[in-house]
């Protein structure tokens, strides 16, 4: 039915195409908000962008001047007095060019599923909300003047977010996304110079995100990204900062 100036009525007395086909068209457009994986694009060059950046600023080759990433990365005693953009600056680093490679994969192949599910506005939450929650958990697992960069934290969100959606039967990941995140969780662990805090941080921001985004009823897809959505994820991403504030706050 279709809501008229003069009342109700049926979409054909309303002038308005009904039928399948018409319903197909209408998720259609209100999916097609995610199509192109422009987000996930813009993500991929700003981090491209910035490891170019740092590695100008560097001594030769392809390592990233050691001053720019003392300067942006995560480090729990900066973060103590006062540098809480770290929080969020610290995604954007990378150490290397492997360590770039490695994510921008991780963020073209799930990235770009994600966001032609979820749409550009919600994907973009969970991926920042991540990269907070993530940094809250380097913190919380790091010591106090560890050192901790890389986008890992807000790629385990999208993982996240991907299984929460799997477990509700929509296969944005085509149905793998339980074995992609017991495989990374497990390589997490088995490589030393990981951040464990980091990746299982970024896991529980994008699972906590997707959750929040489909609460109250809300279809996670099709669903409409207004204020409560939005204050949903400033909730868990200030609940991030709580935590880092908490554990930092005895290093100044």
């Amino acid at each position: 039915m279709v809501y008229a100036a003069v009342g109700i009525k049926c979409p054909e007395c309303a002038g308005q195409p009904s039928g399948p086909r018409a319903a197909t068209r209408r998720v259609g457009r209100a999916a097609a908000v995610g199509t192109g994986a422009l987000v996930t694009k813009i993500l991929i060059a700003v981090n491209v962008v910035v490891y170019l950046v740092s590695v100008a600023q560097g001594s030769g080759g392809l390592q990233p001047a050691q001053s720019f990433v003392n300067r942006w990365a995560l480090n729990g005693f900066a973060v103590s007095e006062g540098e809480w953009y770290r929080l969020i600056t610290s995604a954007f680093l990378h150490a290397s060019l492997i360590h770039l490679a490695f994510n921008m994969l991780m963020l073209w192949w799930f990235g770009r599923a994600l966001e032609a599910a979820v749409g550009r506005a919600r994907f973009l939450g969970i991926y920042l909300v991540s990269a907070i929650a993530g940094a809250a958990g380097a913190l919380l697992l790091s010591g106090e003047f560890v050192i901790t960069v890389g986008a890992s934290g807000a790629v385990f969100g999208i993982l996240g977010a991907g299984l929460v959606l799997e477990r509700r039967h929509i296969y944005v990941f085509g149905g793998g996304a339980l074995f992609v995140v017991i495989l990374n969780v497990a390589f997490t662990f088995a490589v030393s110079s990981i951040s464990i805090g980091g990746h299982l941080g970024g896991l529980i921001g994008g699972i906590l995100s997707m959750l929040a985004l489909s609460a109250a009823g809300r279809h996670p897809i099709y669903g409409r990204f207004d204020l409560a959505s939005f204050l949903a994820l400033v909730a868990i991403a200030a609940g991030s900062v709580l935590i880092a504030y908490f554990r930092v706050r005895g290093y100044g």
